[in-house]
């Protein structure tokens, strides 16, 4: 049984770090706003015809 509880209380501390590190980055990082542009090509908005339109 010492070794089951020495394996959870591993598992525990491992769990605690990973969520007081996401606590501190929520906490502590401020994202900073920026626009972004992304540029589209117009042969994929309006694509050529393709084939021939017989009338």
């Amino acid at each position: 049984m010492p070794t089951l509880f020495r394996f959870l209380v591993i598992c525990a501390v491992i769990a605690g770090s990973v969520y007081g590190a996401m606590w501190a980055l929520v906490l502590f990082v401020d994202p900073q706003p920026r626009d972004v542009t992304i540029r589209i090509p117009s042969e994929r908005v309006n694509p050529p015809a393709t084939g021939s339109v017989k009338q």
